[in-house]
């Protein structure tokens, strides 16, 4: 998968609800972010905001791990959807 910007938002919106959908992880998530379970539904329209789901995501193996699994997608699909979005692309690891 070499997502455009319209396919990576729709995998992020999918790692969102699956985030959403873990108890144990959905407030360590709300926490890390900053966001707000009142205002998800409108920062999930911004692409901007998608990348910092898949900025959290990408943070554990066992996450995307469990994403991937659960959703369908390879492994690697979630660090080239982030490349997509806002960002995604200034990746700097020192």
């Amino acid at each position: 998968m070499n997502p455009g910007l319209e396919t990576a938002e729709t995998l992020a919106l999918k790692a969102l609800a699956w985030l959403a959908g873990n108890e144990e992880l959905f407030p360590v998530f709300l926490g890390a972010t900053g966001a707000r379970h009142e205002s998800l539904s409108k920062s999930a329209s911004d692409p901007a905001f998608l990348g910092s789901v898949l900025d959290f995501l990408l943070m554990d193996d066992a996450w995307i791990v469990g994403f991937c699994d659960a959703s369908g997608y390879g492994y690697e699909d979630p660090r080239r959807a982030r490349a997509a979005l806002p960002g995604g692309g200034e990746w700097h690891w020192t």
